[in-house]
Formats: C-alpha cells, structure tokens, sequence
C-alpha cells in the first residue's frame, strides 16, 4: 500500500501464479487484477473459472424489443384486457442460460382475439358514445317538442320577418302600403290628405298587423274652416263622417276615420291648436275618439284670424280662415310644416300617436283579450 500525492491510499496487487496439480491434468488459474483506487467503487469477483472465457459470456444475448403495435382488427380495449389476464414474464427473473427463441418468446405479448359471442344471445354493453347519442336524441326531441307547442319558431319568423319588412319600409316608405295591406280590417279616413291618410294606415296595421286603409274626398261646406271648442271639432269630424257615408261606392257599414283639429282657448289669450280622430263603425254599433296633444299658437296669429273672419260669419262654427295657412304663411313652410318647426314634432307623428290609440281602443272592443 502506497500513498499518493493527494492523499488517497491506493492498493496494489502483484500477480501471482500458481502451479497445481491434479489427478485430472494440469489446471492453471491465473488471477489478473490491476490497481484499483477505492474512489472508483468498482468491486470484481475474486474467483473467476478460466473454462466460463471472457467475462460477457454469461450474458444472455440480447432479446426483441416487444412490439406495442396491435393488429387492425384488434382494437386497444381488446389488448389491454389481454395484457392483464395473462401478464408478461420478467426479463429480469429469466435463467442466464435462456436461448435467444426463449427470451423472445417470454418478453413478447401475446395478443389474442377473444371470440365473437352470439349477438342475438348475449346481452349488448352500451358503449359511452350511445350511451351520449340517446342522450342527445332524447334532449333534441324535447327541444322539438317544446318548440312547436309554444310556438318559438313561429315568433322568430315573424320577428325576423318585421325586421325585413321594416327595413324595406324605412327605404321607402310607400312600400307600407303593399306590405301591410290586406287582413280583416279595412277602414275608410274621410280626407284625400295624405298626412292624415297615411299617419292613420300605419295606426291601424301597427295594431292589427295587416289593415287596409284608403282615404276618400269629402265635402266640409257645413263646417267652419277653422273649428274653435271641442264641440265644434267633433261635430266637424262627424260631419266629415257622414259626408263620407253619402258617397255610393262606400260600403254602409264599414269603419270610417275622421280627422279634424280646432282651435282650444286655454286661459285668457292662450291658445292651443289640436286635432280630433273619430272612429265610426256602424257595424259593431261602436265609436270612439281621442285628442292630439297640444301645440302652442301665437296670440297674434288668432287675432290675425279673428280679423279675417266677416262679421256675417257663424262665430259659434269658428273662423273663416285657418290657423295653418296664417302661421305657414309667417314662417314660410308649408301649412303640414308649422307644427315641427315650433315643437319639433311633425303634424303627421301627432296625428299617428292619437289614431294609434284609438286603433288599441277599437281592437279591444271587437276583440276582447
């Protein structure tokens, strides 16, 4: 035993040679063994048998690698159920003296179709896709079924169909005319205005859906051009009415709408101008009105008219001269105009929020909720 210049101790062994005899012949052991550091760690059997040749004779050649592939008619499930019932032997627990056919044999799996059962005999396992796919079905029929008794499908159609209908209308409005005409309803609107026409036709199909609203001229000699008081504009409107009931190519029991506005005095020199719609239908034996809201009128502008009008001329009727004509006139628009500039709010969007209301009354009475 010697030490080194680090400090580790190294041991050294001579070779020996023995010479022994036996009754057999000569046998020569010859133990080689170099220098080893003990800070290797590398241990070596002492006595090792000349006759075993070199040290990797004992061992076992090199097996197959298993093959982890599964045939194409042999499905993984199939496979893992073979690996479990008949489990691999140990490479490691293998004798040394296994041949390479041995150890081939013991490190590969054997994969082993199971045989088909009787299908008519054998009871089926549902596999979890059916077992989702019932599911599924069952959730798509109910889903069919709730659908159609509560009408959903329907209700989106006929939303979707309102949203196209209003967005063509918006393009071009006289297309209301063709779209929502038709249904059960048809009215009748005693004027060849389109203002009071129109604003009525979208009332009515607004409420019933689909209505058919035309308008016809009539004759108003009986009335004052410009209504003064309540009572003279619903008789102005049911003069309009009657006027209308008159013309031979109308239906005597239809629906006629009458729209008439009149000046209201409110307080001293305060005046308001608003408007009527009469609904007439002598079929149902009903009738129903309802008022515009108010729009200011200059003082000036009455007194304008109050001086227009003959002495001679019917004062409890009203005016001789309209209040639009002399407000249009002094602001240069048209005489549908004023109401707009002063409030802004069209003449017309009066008339179709009072005729829309009196549309929701009509609907009520012939068709109770």
């Amino acid at each position: 035993m010697t030490d080194d210049s680090n400090g580790e101790s190294t041991f050294e062994f001579v070779e020996r040679k023995t010479d022994e005899s036996s009754a057999s012949g000569d046998i020569v052991k010859t133990d080689s063994f170099s220098s080893l550091s003990s800070s290797t760690s590398l241990l070596m059997p002492i006595s090792i048998s000349a006759s075993t040749g070199n040290l990797l004779s004992n061992v076992a050649p090199p097996s197959a690698l298993p093959s982890f592939i599964s045939n194409s008619g042999t499905t993984l499930s199939e496979n893992l159920i073979q690996i479990k019932q008949e489990p691999s032997k140990s490479v490691l627990n293998a004798p040394a003296k296994l041949s390479q056919q041995e150890n081939q044999e013991a490190t590969t799996i054997p994969i082993v179709t199971p045989p088909q059962q009787n299908v008519q005999n054998s009871p089926q396992t549902e596999s979890p896709l059916q077992d989702l796919g019932t599911i599924g079905g069952g959730l798509f029929s109910w889903v069919k079924e709730t659908v159609a008794n509560s009408n959903v499908l329907s209700k989106v159609a006929e939303k979707a169909k309102n949203s196209v209908n209003t967005m063509i209308t918006t393009l071009d409005p006289q297309m209301r005319e063709f779209i929502y005409s038709g249904g059960d309803v048809e009215i009748i609107v005693a004027s060849d205005k389109d203002v009071k026409i129109s604003s009525v036709r979208q009332a009515f199909q607004t409420v019933f859906g689909k209505a058919t609203v035309t308008g016809v001229a009539v004759e108003s000699s009986n009335i004052a051009a410009q209504p003064v008081g309540f009572a003279a504009g619903v008789k102005g409107a049911e003069t309009k009415i009657n006027s209308a009931r008159n013309i031979p190519s109308i239906p005597k029991d239809i629906p006629i709408v009458a729209v008439e506005n009149f000046l209201l005095e409110v307080g001293e020199d305060k005046w308001f101008d608003l408007g009527v719609v009469l609904l007439d239908d002598p079929k149902r034996n009903v009738k129903f009105h309802t008022f515009t809201q108010m729009t200011p009128v200059p003082t000036e502008m009455v007194t304008m008219a109050q001086k227009a009008t003959p002495a001679d001329y019917p004062s409890e009727s009203g005016l001789a001269v309209t209040i639009d004509s002399l407000i249009a006139n002094d602001l240069r628009v048209s005489h549908n105009e004023w109401h707009h500039v002063i409030t802004g709010v069209a003449k017309r969007d009066i008339i179709l929020l009072a005729a829309q209301s009196l549309a929701g009354i009509y609907k009520n009475a012939i068709d109770p909720v």
